[in-house]
Parts: structure tokens; C-alpha cells; sequence
């Protein structure tokens, strides 16, 4: 199950993305070679017209391959065939649109799966980045935290055996653990401190109306909590309401790229393929809704991260466009050849680290 809804999920967002592309192609008049969903030898494919639609093994991304777009790729008959549809012939606005078209596409795909949720009277939770530090903003004086010593403002590293690197990871140990003595790491300003507490032992509901034991030590967040909820009115009422939770969600993704870049968030976050292929089972085994609003978050992070002005990326295209429109001619063949290895060497290395911390969370548990 883990696998085949991972694999749904995937090829759904790369083929909206790649889609973007291709309409926009057709739209602007330029000739499209190929059309294929993963990268590698084709599994499957069939010529329609001019183009030929593929189906690849590796489920990490896919392509249009557009005439005139990397002359050195094609053939001789095809690089001389019809110059006035090549990619490159055409003006600067259609590139820029070709371009942008994809990650545009993977934005509109959260628009409509979070509308659809939204006229369906589900809520759309948007987390609060700052919220879901483990920093925190005030302890209850009569609750164990107060009496060794944890102090507002004090972020929390580590419980026992334990990196934290959210809120949740800090609600999630302590509620376990109640009256179970725990050593905390803290960081104080410039100086890290080690705090042994044992939660405090506190009888609560669960979801069936059943008493359970939990533990708390009495720190919390200030704020409306780690997530906000978007809720609809209305049918007629959801479209607006869903471009506002896109929107938010896509600041939540820019915020994150922000704040891991300042250290504020631990690159331990960074999740690949295997992180997503775990949380796509949660999600799928938590029910319909749940995968929709993870193919929501998938989609948007994969359109605003694709718009990064990184060399390789659709945002690093973008940002050779826009220079070329300030210059009035392309960048030289060299320049972007060298800017291309430095976007791939880039996007290499973040790979090699992400699958590190899935690797690392999976022998972890």
C-alpha cells in the first residue's frame, strides 16, 4: 500500500508539472519532441503526431523535450527540421511561459485539491513555521518544567536519545513518558544546559471518550498553536478560501527554505524520496482526505521549490531570462554550461543529503 500510494502520488505531481509544459509548448507553437514521466530507459511509449509519449523507471521527475531546446540531443534531421518551432527561436515572453508553466501547474493542482476539500466542509490545517519550533514561550509555575528550572525562551535540542526538531517531536516524548524522569538538553542564548525532569502524570480523554494517561511538564506555545485551520462557508465561498490556504501554504515552503538557510530550522528536516514514500502510506492509511492534503503540500512545495533561482531549476531558467531581457542578448553558451554543473553539483548534493536523513530516520526507528 505504502508503495503503489507513494507511486500515485508521484506520478500525479510530476505529470501536472511536466503537462504545464507541454500546454504551454503546444500554446506557444513549438514542437514537441517527447513527453515522459521518470527519467531512465523507456518502460513503455507510443508516438501520437509529432510527439512521443513515454513512460521511464525512475520515479523522481520527468520531461518535455522540446525542439531546438539542446540542439546537441537531437538528431540531425531533427535539429534542421522546422527552425521557425524550435524552442529557442521563439520570443522571450513565450520561453519565460513555457518555463514557468510547470511549477504554475503543480500551484494550481493545491488550488484545486484544497477547493475541492474546502466545498466538501473539510478543513485545510497551514502550520505556523515559527510555532513548530521547539522553542518555548512560557512555563506553568506549577508544573515540573518551572521547578527544574526550564526557562521561557529556552530551546528545546534533545530528550534522552531524542533529537528535536519540532513541537510535535517535543509533545510526542513528553506525553509518553509520564512520570518517567527525562533529561532534557537546552539551548540558553549561547550556552547549552542539561535538565533532568520527569513529567508530571496527568489523566485526560482520548478521542473515544476513554481515560488515558498522559505526561505533562507545563511549557507551552503562545499563539493560535502549531497549525491554522481554513474552513469554508460556502461551495461558492471555496475557491477564494482555497487560494488563500495555497497561499499560505506556499509561504510556509518559502519561510522553511528561509529559516533552514539561517540555522533557525535543523537540516535534519530535509526529507527525499524514502520520507515521502513513508509519510504517502500514513497518509493513505489515514484515509482519502489526509492523502489529498499531502498531495497538496507535495504539489505546492514541488512548484515553489522548482521556482528557486537555482541553475537547472525552472527558477534558475527564469533568471537567465530575466537577465537576458535586462542585456538584450541570451547568456554566452559557456556561462550557462558552467552555471548548469554549479545547479547540478547544487542539486546532487542536497539529494545525497536528503536520502542521508532518510536513511538515518529509517535505521533510526
Amino acid at each position: 500500500m505504502t508503495i503503489l500510494a507513494a507511486a500515485l502520488l508521484f506520478g500525479l505531481v510530476i505529470f501536472i508539472h511536466e503537462l504545464g509544459h507541454f500546454l504551454a509548448a503546444k500554446f506557444a507553437g513549438v514542437k514537441v519532441l517527447k513527453f515522459s514521466i521518470g527519467f531512465g530507459p523507456k518502460l513503455v511509449g507510443r508516438t501520437i503526431g509529432e510527439t512521443e509519449y513515454v513512460i521511464a523507471p525512475i520515479p523522481l521527475g520527468g520531461y518535455v523535450k522540446m525542439h531546438g531546446e539542446d540542439p546537441d540531443d537531437e538528431t540531425p534531421e531533427e535539429a534542421a527540421a522546422d527552425p521557425e518551432r524550435s524552442f529557442k527561436a521563439q520570443p522571450l515572453w513565450k520561453r519565460a511561459l513555457i518555463v514557468f508553466s510547470g511549477p504554475f501547474f503543480n500551484i494550481l493542482l493545491t488550488f484545486v485539491l484544497f477547493t475541492g476539500l474546502l466545498a466538501g466542509g473539510v478543513e485545510v490545517p497551514v502550520p505556523d513555521v515559527k510555532n513548530l519550533m521547539p522553542v518555548i514561550d512560557s512555563v506553568d509555575p506549577d508544573y515540573p518544567a518551572a521547578a527544574a528550572g526550564i526557562q521561557p525562551g529556552d530551546r528545546i535540542v534533545s530528550i534522552g536519545t531524542t533529537e528535536i526538531n519540532t513541537w510535535i517531536d517535543v509533545v510526542t516524548v513528553v506525553s509518553k513518558n509520564p512520570g518517567v524522569p527525562l533529561t532534557f538538553v537546552v539551548q540558553r542564548g549561547d550556552v547549552r544546559k542539561t535538565v533532568e525532569v520527569a513529567p508530571q502524570a496527568v489523566q485526560v480523554t482520548d478521542r473515544d471518550g476513554k481515560p488515558v494517561t498522559i505526561g505533562r511538564l507545563g511549557i507551552r506555545k503562545q499563539g493560535q498553536g502549531i497549525f491554522s485551520f481554513i474552513r469554508s462557508d460556502s461551495m461558492l465561498d471555496a475557491p477564494l478560501k482555497g487560494a488563500y490556504a495555497t497561499w499560505k501554504m506556499g509561504t510556509v515552503i518559502i519561510d522553511s527554505v528561509v529559516m533552514t538557510v539561517q540555522g533557525e530550522i535543523s537540516s535534519r528536516n530535509i526529507g527525499g524520496p524514502i520520507q515521502i514514500i513513508t509519510e504517502s502510506g500514513k497518509a493513505a492509511s489515514a484515509g482519502a482526505i489526509s492523502y489529498f492534503l499531502f498531495m497538496a503540500l507535495i504539489s505546492v512545495n514541488l512548484g515553489m521549490l522548482n521556482l528557486l533561482p537555482i541553475p537547472v531549476l525552472d527558477g534558475g531558467h527564469l533568471l537567465f531570462m530575466a537577465i537576458e531581457s535586462v542585456t538584450g542578448r541570451p547568456l554566452s553558451d559557456r556561462t550557462m554550461m558552467v552555471a548548469q554543473r554549479i545547479g547540478i553539483m547544487l542539486l546532487a548534493t542536497l539529494m545525497a543529503f536528503a536520502m542521508y536523513n532518510d536513511l538515518f530516520r529509517l535505521f533510526a526507528r
